[in-house]
């Protein structure tokens, strides 16, 4: 499953936002398990869209970097 780091000192809103492990497990992961697959890869290439979409008015290369995220997580379930 995937993971969003864990052993930043910063904040890091792309691969370790504060608010996303507040939990017992990770937010992707249990939406990853949540899905079915084809659910799963339609909601990764959902946020790809959204955060190249809003991009240019909204965080700027946060978002740039959230969208490659998704689609490296993407191209990860895709090979699976």
């Amino acid at each position: 499953m995937a993971k969003w780091a864990t052993d930043q000192q910063q904040t890091d809103n792309v691969n370790s936002p504060a608010h996303y492990g507040q939990g017992k497990i990770e937010c992707i992961d249990y939406i990853e398990d949540f899905l079915t697959h084809d659910e799963y890869v339609g909601y990764l290439r959902g946020n790809v869209a959204k955060y190249l979409h809003r991009w240019r008015y909204k965080n700027g290369l946060e978002d740039l970097n959230k969208a490659q995220w998704y689609m490296t997580e993407l191209i990860r379930v895709v090979m699976q």
